[in-house]
């Protein structure tokens, strides 16, 4: 049988509905979709797509490190965006995290996102 584990951190923004930041089961950290609000205050970030990208993946980096994993173990992510157009601003900012080896991904176009953000990316990453 798998154990469940519950991943929290304050270094993300705490949930804003019944979920986890994180959880991990079977070897793998499972993480929530972030958007880009500020843990210290839980307000949205100010600043065009690349603030807002910039800000989503610190979030996810920050669960990745409570989870006792990293961005080298991500193996699949989902980026819903607002507005496609963006998506050469979103690459550039999500290549700085994931470099020259980066994960599977899927990217969305959404009619819109929790509390008005432009963007939000979910992530299963490796545990060891």
């Amino acid at each position: 049988m798998t154990t469940r584990g519950v991943v929290k951190t304050q270094s993300a923004p705490a949930a804003i509905g019944p979920y986890s930041q994180g959880i991990t089961a079977g070897g793998f950290l499972f993480i929530s979709g972030q958007i880009p609000l500020d843990p210290a205050t839980g307000e949205m970030v100010q600043g065009d797509i690349s603030a807002q990208v910039r800000r989503v993946l610190e979030n996810l980096q920050a669960i990745l490190t409570a989870g006792g994993s990293g961005t080298d173990r991500v193996v699949r992510t989902t980026v819903y965006l607002l507005d496609l157009g963006e998506f050469t601003k979103m690459n550039e900012v999500y290549r700085e995290y994931f470099g020259a080896h980066p994960p599977a991904r899927s990217t969305v176009g959404v009619a819109a996102l929790p509390k008005g953000a432009r963007v939000e990316i979910d992530a299963i990453a490796r545990v060891e």
